[in-house]
Formats: C-alpha cells, structure tokens, sequence
C-alpha cells in the first residue's frame, strides 16, 4: 500500500457515507474539486470505481459498497487506539462527539458537562441537537441519547437521567372556547401544535397509555414546529394544545398560564440514556464523560 493510500480511503469512507462531496469536503476541511480528484486518483490506483457520481448525487459501486464495509470498522479500530494513547500524556484528552435531542441536551447533558469541562481543557465536546434517530456508528457519533426502550440491545447504555412523563397542555384562553378532551380521541377536533420528526420527515403521533392500553393519536392543527421552545410559546399564546415535557412547562402550570389534560393517560416512562457500541475502546476522555453523565439517584 502506497502511503497517500490511507489519507485516501479515509475520504473514500466520508464520501460514501455522506453520499456528497459537498458535505464530505465540508467535513474533510478540503475544497469540492481537491476531493473529487483525490477519489479519482484512488479509483485509477485501485484499478476499480468505487462511486457511481450523477449531477445531483454520489453512491457506493458494488466494489465501493464492499470496500466500505470492511473498511469503516477496522478505520474505526485504528481511530479509537490512537485516541487511547492519549492515557499516556497524564490528563484525558481529545474530542468526544455526542447526539441527542434538545431537551436532553438542555436538561441533561449540558447541566452536567459544563461543570466538568472547565476541569479538562484538552477534552473537545461535540453536541448535536437533532431528533433523528441516527445510526451513531454509521456517522462516526461516539455516542447517542435517547429514551431507555429506544436503545437497540447491541449498544451499551448508561442511564442519564430520570424517569420522563409528557403532559397535554393549553392555555386558559384556548379552553374558554372549547371543552376540554377527555379522551385521547377527543384530540382530533382540536387544534393542536405538531411537532415534525426529521428522520422518516414526519408528523409524531402523541403517545398515550393507561390500564396497559396504548394508543397513538394523529393530531391536526395549523402550527408545526422541530423546535420545543416554539411549541411552548405557541402554547402559552393560546394557538393550540400541545404535548410537551412536564419538566419544561410545570412552573408554567403552577402559574395557571397553562392547563394540563388527559393527566390519566400520560404515564412516566423511561428516562435518558447515553448508549454506544458495546466493541468500543472507550478513551480516557469519553470515561470520564460518561461517568459524569451517570444518573444517581
């Protein structure tokens, strides 16, 4: 193997899972064109394509497909024994790159860490904001955050935070003209504020339960938002019911801003964990991440 051969593949492998070069450059810190050519040199080196390119998109050939997935794994091996060399410089160091959804984020993770951070100035934190379900191995995450039922058995999880409970919510001026819902059915004849999940780009259906009975209700309404602070004050404003945390909206409901319903069908489920792949080699840096993150009662 010729020497540029690594740094190449290494672009190969971003290339292929991003499936654009111009998100791959952006992530390389390379310009469009000096990516391009430096696949095409790989390709001719190799003898074989490895990427089909259109106009509008970049995919795997059979061979690219091939490549990739033996590849990424053993990249991922050398990656993660380099980041263990850190130990050997006496303070954990290097950059820890973490999704989760926002209020995770803002509840949980951030509360936390910014409280250990100021202690190791070499530990780099990456925290995306982002309510897809991402495949955290696949986009080179060291971890993901998300409710205990939602962690596939394969990954490690730690838990973070909390048992969590959603609460319906309107405010007094909503329901001086309409009656309150007494069933999770009732939602359909009112106006509700959506939120729209990016990863099957779709509306989410509120989750409810009781005596063992779950059910799922599409709502409607004239707002939909990804954010949770905007469905709180479109709320507050009176524009429609709207299902949210009850941790970020009880003072309002102390405060009779907002009326909670349908408390029976809205039960406690499991809280945050952080989860990751049960054959990574945690580095000094992320230990001491999850650890700090570890929820104790």
């Amino acid at each position: 193997m010729q020497k540029r051969d690594l740094a190449d593949l290494q672009s190969f492998l971003v290339v292929a899972r991003e499936r654009s070069f111009t998100r791959a450059a952006a992530k390389l810190g390379v310009s469009q064109s000096a990516l391009s050519h430096t696949l095409r040199e790989l390709e001719e080196r190799l003898g074989i394509r490895l990427l089909t390119r259109t106009t509008r998109s970049v995919a795997p050939t059979e061979a690219g497909e091939r490549l990739l997935r033996t590849l990424a794994p053993r990249l991922e091996e050398i990656e993660a024994e380099l980041s263990s060399l850190t130990a050997l410089r006496g303070k954990p160091a290097g950059t820890v790159r973490i999704t989760a959804g926002e209020h995770a984020a803002q509840t949980v993770l951030w509360p936390k860490l910014s409280k250990l951070l100021p202690q190791y100035p070499d530990i780099k934190l990456e925290v995306i904001v982002d309510y897809g379900l991402r495949d955290i191995v696949a986009e080179r995450y060291d971890a993901g955050v998300r409710s205990g039922e939602m962690v596939a058995k394969d990954m490690i999880a730690v838990r973070i935070g909390p048992d969590l409970r959603m609460v319906v919510v309107g405010a007094p001026s909503y329901f001086a003209k309409r009656p309150k819902p007494k069933r999770p059915q009732d939602l359909t004849e009112h106006t509700c504020i959506n939120l729209r999940l990016p990863t099957y780009d779709s509306i989410y259906a509120w989750e409810f339960e009781k005596n063992g009975r779950e059910m799922k209700v599409h709502v409607e309404g004239q707002l939909t938002f990804n954010n949770l602070g905007l469905r709180i004050e479109a709320a507050l404003a009176g524009c429609g019911i709207a299902y949210l945390p009850e941790d970020q909206v009880r003072a309002h409901i102390a405060q009779r801003r907002l009326v909670r319903v349908l408390a029976d069908w809205c039960p406690t489920y499991a809280g945050y964990h952080l989860y990751y792949p049960s054959r990574r080699q945690p580095t000094p840096a992320f230990s001491l991440i999850v650890d700090a993150l570890r929820y104790r009662r």
